[in-house]
């Protein structure tokens, strides 16, 4: 069988559709949406599920959508923009309640609706592009290949407007540059250049200032929430553990909710910009350490904190970490 006629049953965690071959087996078809009727060559084909490349579109389902951006199919920075945004928000519960299901061993877990941005578009407070033989963009979907663009939908207006600066006038030094916006403030610089200023990032009545290169959440309009979400599931008390603390969004608030806060942060740039926070929120009572997560377990184990709040990286824990994780206690 080289092709076959699907419906797309869900969405899978990398962006692709779902259906299953008449034999039983998973297919994944890219730029699907749930409800989808398609005819599909079947690319890559394996004994427990098999890749599929749509050839035509027999009958849109109800959660499809037309993406906002040109570039779209092309560039590799999003892969849903052709879903409905509220059936967006449905696949990421589902692949989070799948995923501690399968991983977690949790038969019903209990996850509730996830919180929707206020935009679907213009949100977005950060990016990485390249500037490569003077043009500027992404890489392509599954490519080394750049993808020239000159604007973002994603990006917040005037993130956007820097882009289309940096694509009308592209910079002589080529590589990977951030661009990142703050209050009132736009920094488009290479990446791990020296000397580029701090933006800063509202969060309630706090501002968070973030290096060039330092993490930080990429939703700008979501700051606010998301900071007020960890509080109050967090609540007050004694001592507040925090793994992967970056520059401190969350830090700063559960300072003022613990008497003593131990916040571990293995990158020295993001420690800067954490210690320099917590100075000016005026906030003694957080101890940080300057190691990697894996090497501050060993010193945390048996304190058993009121709190143990991690937000790790995409690539998650290191392996073999859980144990030493289970042994802090809290």
């Amino acid at each position: 069988m080289s092709r076959a006629e699907l419906r797309i049953e869900s969405l899978a965690a990398g962006g692709d559709g779902v259906a299953h071959l008449p034999d039983g087996r998973v297919v994944f078809v890219p730029f699907t949406a749930p409800g989808d009727l398609v005819r599909v060559r079947l690319v890559d084909t394996r004994a427990r599920f098999a890749r599929g490349r749509v050839e035509e579109l027999l009958e849109a389902g109800p959660a499809r959508a037309l993406p906002a951006c040109p570039a779209f199919g092309s560039c590799g920075g999003c892969t849903w923009q052709h879903v409905d945004y509220a059936a967006q928000l449905e696949a990421k519960r589902r692949i989070l309640c799948d995923a501690i299901r399968r991983i977690g061993g949790l038969d019903e877990p209990q996850v509730g609706p996830v919180m929707p941005s206020p935009s679907e578009y213009a949100y977005r407070g950060r990016t990485r592009v390249r500037v490569e033989g003077g043009r500027v963009g992404y890489l392509r979907r599954r490519s080394h290949a750049l993808c020239a663009v000159s604007r973002c939908p994603v990006l917040v207006p005037e993130l956007d407007q820097r882009l289309r600066e940096l694509a009308a006038h592209p910079p002589q030094r080529e590589g990977e540059w951030e661009l990142a916006s703050g209050s009132g403030e736009v920094r488009a610089t290479p990446l791990g250049a020296p000397g580029a200023a701090r933006i800063r990032l509202e969060v309630g009545d706090r501002r968070i200032g973030v290096s060039s290169g330092v993490f930080a959440q990429s939703n700008a309009l979501m700051l606010d929430a998301l900071a007020s979400r960890v509080g109050e599931a967090a609540g007050c008390g004694e001592l507040a553990v925090e793994l992967y603390a970056g520059a401190g969004l969350l830090t700063v608030g559960l300072a003022e909710r613990f008497d003593r806060v131990v916040a571990v942060e293995g990158d020295l740039t993001a420690v800067g910009d954490l210690r320099a926070n917590l100075a000016e929120a005026g906030l003694d009572g957080v101890e940080v350490l300057a190691e990697s997560v894996e090497r501050a377990l060993g010193g945390l184990a048996g304190c058993s904190p009121d709190l143990l709040l991690l937000d790790p990286p995409r690539s998650g824990l290191a392996r073999g970490s859980a144990d030493a994780l289970a042994a802090v206690g809290a």
